[in-house]
C-alpha cells in the first residue's frame, strides 16, 4: 500500500531531522523549515522513537528515508538509527544530508551499517569563503567527501547552494571538482525559509542562467520523476542536478515527501508550519502503531502544493 494525497501524489520518501544541533553556523541555514521555538533538546526524539516512526512510515509505503538535522553526525546514536532503519524489510534506501565535517570519521561504519548514499553541503572550495559562510574549515568536508567515495557510497552528492555575489563564480570549479572526485553535483537555489527578507534579497540568484548553459553542454538530460521532476544534466564526465523550487510548479506538484522534525512533528511541507501534526506527544502517551499510522494518514492529507501568499 502506498498513501496518496488529495492531489494524487504518492508518499514515497521520509525526511527525518534526527537533531537540531549543529557544529557550524551557516548564515543561510533553513533548519529544514523547523521553527526556532520548536528547538528544544528535551523534546528531541530518542533513537527508538525515530526508528519506530520510520517503521510505521515504511509500512505505509515510504521506502526511502533521508536523515538530516541540524547536523546528523552530531546526534548520539546515529549509527544505531541508521542500522535500525536500514534493516527494515520495506526500506529500499537510507541516505543522509550532512555538512561533512565529521564524515571522515563516520563514513566506514555508517556504510557498513546500511547507509547507501550521502549529500554533503559544500558552498565553496575556497578556505576563506567557506569559513566566512559557515564558521568551519573546508578541509574537513573535503576529507569526508573523499573518504565517502573510497568506502563505497554511491552516489556521493555535493550540495552547492548558489549565493549572489558570494560563490557564483565557483560553479565551474565545483563541476570540475565533482568530475575529479567521482561525485555528483547539485546546484541549489536559495529559498526564503527561516531567512530575513533582507538576507534573501541580498543573496538570492536564479539558477536559470546555469541551467541554460548546462542544457547546451549536456550529452543527455534525465528527469527524476519522483523527486519533483528535477533535471539532471549529463556532461561528458559528470552529472549536475539543478534544484529550483522557486516559481517552479513542477517542484511541488511532483513532491513525494513527508518530513519529521527533530521534536517529532510530521511536517507535510518545507515551506509552512501551519499544518504540522504532532506525533511525539501521542507516542509518549502510549499511542499504538495503528494510532500513529492514522496520524501519518492525517499529515499526508495535509500535503498540498505550496502557494506563496
Amino acid at each position: 500500500m502506498v498513501l496518496k494525497d488529495s492531489y494524487g501524489r504518492p508518499l514515497l520518501n521520509l525526511r527525518i531531522a534526527v537533531t537540531s544541533e549543529c557544529n557550524l553556523n551557516c548564515s543561510y541555514c533553513h533548519r529544514e523549515g523547523e521553527e526556532k521555538t520548536d528547538r528544544n533538546a528535551e523534546r528531541e526524539m530518542t533513537v527508538e522513537e525515530i526508528v519506530r516512526i520510520a517503521r510505521i512510515a515504511s509500512e505505509l509505503g515510504a521506502s526511502r528515508v533521508k536523515l538530516t538535522g541540524g547536523e546528523p553526525l552530531m546526534r548520539k546514536g546515529i549509527v544505531e538509527i541508521v542500522e535500525g532503519i536500514a534493516s527494515m524489510p520495506h526500506i529500499a534506501e537510507v541516505s543522509m544530508t550532512t555538512n561533512g565535517t565529521r564524515l571522515d570519521s563516520f563514513a566506514k561504519e555508517l556504510h557498513a551499517r546500511g547507509l547507501k548514499r550521502v549529500n554533503v553541503n559544500l558552498p565553496t572550495l575556497d578556505r576563506e569563503a567557506y569559513h566566512k559562510l559557515t564558521g568551519g574549515f573546508v578541509e574537513e568536508p573535503l576529507r569526508g567527501i573523499k573518504t565517502a567515495v573510497k568506502v563505497g557510497f554511491s552516489p556521493v552528492k555535493i550540495n552547492m547552494l548558489v549565493l549572489k555575489g558570494v560563490n557564483e563564480s565557483d560553479v565551474q570549479e565545483m563541476i570540475k571538482f565533482a568530475m575529479e572526485t567521482g561525485t555528483f553535483l547539485q546546484l541549489i537555489e536559495l529559498e526564503r525559509i527561516n531567512l530575513s527578507n533582507e538576507y534573501y534579497s541580498t543573496y538570492h540568484t536564479s539558477l536559470e542562467k546555469y541551467e541554460a548553459r548546462l542544457k547546451q553542454e549536456a550529452t543527455s538530460v534525465e528527469t527524476r520523476r519522483y523527486m519533483q521532476n528535477r533535471r539532471i544534466y549529463c556532461l561528458s564526465d559528470v552529472k549536475v542536478e539543478v534544484v529550483r523550487p522557486k516559481d517552479n510548479s513542477e517542484f511541488c506538484m511532483h513532491c513525494t515527501r513527508l518530513r519529521v522534525t527533530s521534536n517529532g512533528k510530521l511536517k507535510p511541507c518545507l515551506m509552512r508550519n501551519s499544518n504540522v501534526v504532532d506525533a511525539l506527544t501521542p507516542m509518549r502517551n502510549g499511542a499504538t502503531d495503528q494510532e500513529l499510522a492514522e496520524l501519518f494518514k492525517l499529515a499526508n492529507q495535509k500535503r498540498q502544493p505550496y502557494v506563496e501568499n
